[in-house]
């Protein structure tokens, strides 16, 4: 998570994120720094508008869920709606997890 918040101190303040300047922000906080992670994380930020990201992630919308007439769905249906959700959470995840080990 360091080198995202390094990505992000290095974004609020207006300058470009490039590995040099991760890199000083990650020795400057007293972290050890992986050059690879470095690399990867510089890599999968360039041509991500980091401004829309924040603002697409933080303004979710909220959805009521549809009223079902029996007063709720089968149990069957839940389960696979936990395991739909939880496969999309884990596919979510899986491309950062490559990024950050």
């Amino acid at each position: 998570m360091e080198y995202v918040y390094a990505a992000m101190l290095l974004h609020k303040a207006g300058q470009k994120i490039t590995e040099e300047a991760v890199k000083k922000v990650l020795t400057a906080a007293n972290v050890k720094v992986d050059d690879a992670r470095v690399k990867a994380l510089v890599a999968a930020m360039e041509g991500v508008d980091i401004k829309k990201a924040i603002e697409t992630a933080a303004v979710a919308p909220v959805v009521a869920a549809p009223a079902t007439p029996t007063g709720g769905a089968p149990a069957g249906q839940k389960k696979e709606e936990k395991k739909e959700e939880k496969k999309s959470d884990e596919q979510a995840a899986a491309g950062l997890g490559a990024l950050f080990g």
